[in-house]
């Protein structure tokens, strides 16, 4: 009896403190509970990704997001070269 106690009260314990430490993303989710989330095209190597997983960056002024911080670089140093 007092170990289903304590495992009840570690997954308690579990789920406040996730949800305190959650990754701070925002999920929106349609009525019958399917994610919804915006994709964007990385301008490098055109890659679709979800916009909560992509790396933004503001360039001239104008803000793109990028798959990874190293197609960010490339894009950044071959948009500086113009």
């Amino acid at each position: 009896m007092r170990l289903l106690i304590f495992a009840v009260l570690a997954y308690l314990l579990y789920r406040v403190l996730r949800s305190y430490f959650g990754s701070g993303q925002k999920i929106t989710r349609t009525e019958n509970g399917g994610v919804i989330d915006e994709m964007v095209k990385d301008p490098f190597c055109d890659t679709y990704i979800p916009v909560r997983d992509a790396k933004r960056r503001v360039i001239d002024g104008r803000e793109y997001f990028f798959c990874s911080e190293e197609c960010a670089d490339k894009f950044q140093k071959e948009k500086e070269e113009l």
